[in-house]
Order: C-alpha cells, then sequence, then structure tokens
C-alpha cells in the first residue's frame, strides 16, 4: 500500500472547508488552491471561468487521464431587503432547507465588505406563532438576520448589502479522535484535499506515471457545469465524488464508493469493472452503488459532448447537502483506490 500522509490530507482539508467558497464565488480558495499545488511544485492554471487544472507529466503523454474535483459549495443569495432589515434569499444548488435553520453565515457584498448573520425562519419564535415548527422547508421560509444595528431595508442598504450578494453558511469543520470529518461541504472539498494527498503520495515515492495526469478543480459543478469544459486532451476522467449513504445502497462513511450508474446514465463499463477488481485485489472497504439522484463532473463533461470515458468513486459521506460527515478511512481506501488505478 502506498504511505500516505493523513496529517496533510486533513490540513489541505481543513483550510479549504473553511474558506467560503459558494458556485461563482470561488476566487479565494482557488488561491488557497493555486498555493497548495505550488507548495508541491506542481504546474498550475486557470480556465477562463475560473477551475484550475494541475498537470502531472508522465512518461508519455499519448494517453491522458482525468482527475475531477469541485471546490464549489452549496450556498445562498441575496434575492432581497425586507422591511424588518432580514434579507430574503434565493439558494445556490439544492440544499436541504431544513438543515440550514440556526446555521450562523456570511454575506459578502460586492465592495468586499463581509457581515454576519443567522439564518431563521420567517417564524422563529415559538412563543409568538403557532405554525413556527412547520416553517423551513423551502427558500421563501428563511431569512438572514444580520448581526448589525439595523431596523429597516434602507439601513441594510446603508451597509452596502444588495441584491445579488453571495451567502455563506459557516461549515463547523471538525475532525474527531476517532477519525470522523464533520462539516459542511464536504462535497466536493474533502476529494480535492484527497487528490492532493495522492498527488503527494506518488511525489514523496519519486514515481513517474506511464500516463500524463491532469487534475481538474471546478468552481461550477454544484449548478451543473463545472465540467462542462476540460482540456481538450484528456481521454477518460474520473470524477472524485462523495459517495451517498441512504435507503438500499451498501455505501458506509468508511468506504469508497463506485457508483455504476447516476442521472445520467452508466458509467464506463471497463472503467467501473477495473475499479471493482482493484478494490477486491487491495482488500479495500469498498461499496458499489447507483445514485438515481446524482450528477457529477463527469455528468457535465459528457453532456457537454466531451469524447471521453468517464467513471465516477469517491469516500463515502452521510447526510450529502447537510451537516456531512466522513471518516478517515474512507478518504484513505479512496487514495489507495486511485494509486492502484493510476499505477496498474
Amino acid at each position: 500500500m502506498v504511505k500516505i500522509d493523513q496529517d496533510y490530507l486533513l490540513t489541505v482539508a481543513k483550510d479549504l472547508l473553511t474558506t467560503p467558497s459558494p458556485s461563482g464565488y470561488c476566487h479565494h480558495v482557488m488561491g488557497k488552491i493555486q498555493k497548495h499545488a505550488h507548495d508541491l511544485d506542481l504546474q498550475f492554471e486557470t480556465t477562463k471561468k475560473g477551475a484550475g487544472v494541475i498537470t502531472i507529466d508522465g512518461a508519455s503523454n499519448d494517453y491522458v487521464v482525468g482527475l475531477s474535483a469541485h471546490v464549489d459549495t452549496l450556498g445562498l443569495m441575496v434575492r432581497s431587503i425586507k422591511s424588518d432589515a432580514t434579507l430574503a434569499v434565493t439558494s445556490i444548488g439544492g440544499n436541504l432547507i431544513n438543515s440550514l435553520n440556526g446555521s450562523y453565515c456570511a454575506i459578502h457584498t460586492r465592495e468586499g465588505k463581509e457581515y454576519t448573520g443567522t439564518i431563521v425562519t420567517t417564524e422563529p419564535s415559538t412563543h409568538a406563532t403557532r405554525g413556527a415548527a412547520s416553517k423551513g422547508t423551502k427558500a421563501e421560509e428563511i431569512v438572514i438576520r444580520i448581526d448589525e444595528i439595523v431596523k429597516t431595508a434602507d439601513d441594510v442598504k446603508a451597509l452596502g448589502i444588495m441584491a445579488g450578494d453571495f451567502i455563506s453558511i459557516d461549515p463547523k469543520t471538525t475532525v474527531t479522535e476517532a477519525g470522523f470529518i464533520k462539516s459542511r461541504y464536504l462535497d466536493d472539498k474533502i476529494s480535492v484535499a484527497i487528490i492532493f494527498a495522492l498527488i503527494k503520495a506518488i511525489k514523496d515515492e519519486g514515481l513517474t506515471l506511464k500516463h500524463t495526469l491532469k487534475f481538474f478543480i471546478s468552481t461550477y459543478e454544484e449548478v451543473g457545469h463545472g465540467s462542462s469544459y476540460i482540456p481538450e486532451d484528456i481521454d477518460e476522467l474520473i470524477a472524485v465524488d462523495m459517495g451517498v449513504i441512504g435507503a438500499d445502497l451498501t455505501c458506509t462513511e468508511y468506504d469508497v464508493s463506485i457508483c455504476a450508474k447516476d442521472s445520467s446514465g452508466p458509467y464506463d463499463y471497463e472503467m467501473v469493472t477495473e475499479f471493482i477488481n482493484i478494490a477486491k485485489k487491495q482488500e479495500l472497504g469498498y461499496a458499489v452503488d447507483i445514485y438515481p439522484y446524482y450528477g457529477s463532473d463527469a455528468t457535465a463533461a459528457l453532456r457537454a459532448g466531451n469524447n471521453i470515458k468517464a467513471a465516477l468513486i469517491g469516500p463515502g459521506v452521510h447526510a450529502s447537502h447537510g451537516p456531512e460527515r466522513t471518516h478517515i478511512d474512507a478518504c484513505t481506501n479512496t487514495i489507495h483506490l486511485l494509486y492502484h488505478y493510476l499505477t496498474k
């Protein structure tokens, strides 16, 4: 088994998880990505819409393997300023709205200012409203309570807050002694950290891969077009994204998930089969599942017409699009599977 620097993995993960990056607001986190790439002496470039590309030259450029993971997250945006000085919101991506109630957040203005707040429902007090407990399942039923002395819409506007400002949610990132990683937006920042740890392990070994590897870090996956563009020399793309845990699925927080089919249809037969065979041979904790309500960077790349083979794997994550949790074992199983696939 390849030696994995778990401390490095967790350091990168915490750095990314605690940097706000709702889809469309990823310039700060991409600066972190660039720094981590340069720390490993990696080639780094950005696309016109802000995605990142890291290239690791192989012994041959005749065949290029792509790894993709997205650094953008779910979030909110200011829809309007209400007369009571709260903010009406619209969802960025498929938030599980009822999981947001009570979360701390930050409003990022176009002038570069940042204000804190709390997500509450439109009827936040059980002492005032009989039906308060039923509120908070739709974006129209939540508002932002700003931590500033504001009493009217004009007071809020005077702060520089306006419709279209991004809102990030506190991820509450925690790593426990038992090896659990708890945070919003493990989907998919944990996978970005996993790939960095994989690349570091390959470099620490002094290994030259048979084929050139390109790591594509997308910034619009949560809204459907993250990898609609990928470098044209990529021949096959492995999307590294969270494995789903739920009813009639076999994935756990300790496994690497191998997705056979999602909402876009089946993934490449040969690639999926190869991943399964490697997982068996290496005695990894793994699961093969079907995710009917799921799309990935590979989905976007295929639908955009890229001439590629594609597959989807990643660490098992509980409570997706909510208070997510995984375990270090899922991360290491994912790294081992990718390593043996790339060095086969």
